[in-house]
C-alpha cells in the first residue's frame, strides 16, 4: 500500500513538473506592445483585448483551437487551456482578433 501512495504521490509531483511553462517569448518580440501587455505577458496573465500572438506569448500554444463560423464576417476562434494533474479548463474565445471571453 505504502509503494502505492508513493508512487501516486511521484506522478502528480512530474505531472505539474511537466507542466511548467518556460519562457515563450524573447524581449524583442514583446517590445512592441503596450507596456502593460508586456507585464501582463511577463506574469503569464491573459487580458480582455488581448491579440491571439500574446495569449502565446503568456499561455502558449492552446491544447485545442476551433475555428468557428464567421459572424457578421469577421472571425472567430475558440480556444481551450487543459491543466494535468488538477484538472482545470479555460475557455476563450477571440472575434476579430481579439480576446473577448474567458471562462
Amino acid at each position: 500500500m505504502k509503494k502505492v501512495v508513493v508512487f501516486i504521490i511521484a506522478l502528480l509531483f512530474f505531472s505539474q513538473v511537466g507542466c511548467t511553462k518556460s519562457i515563450r517569448y524573447s524581449e524583442e518580440e514583446i517590445k512592441g506592445f503596450s507596456p502593460a501587455i508586456q507585464e501582463h505577458i511577463k506574469s503569464g496573465e491573459v487580458v480582455l483585448g488581448m491579440i491571439p500572438q500574446q495569449v502565446r506569448y503568456a499561455w502558449g500554444s492552446p491544447d485545442s483551437l476551433k475555428i468557428l463560423e464567421p459572424f457578421e464576417g469577421k472571425t472567430r476562434e475558440e480556444w481551450i487551456y487543459s491543466t494535468l494533474g488538477v484538472v482545470e479548463t479555460k475557455l476563450l474565445l477571440f472575434f476579430d482578433g481579439k480576446l473577448i471571453y474567458m471562462k
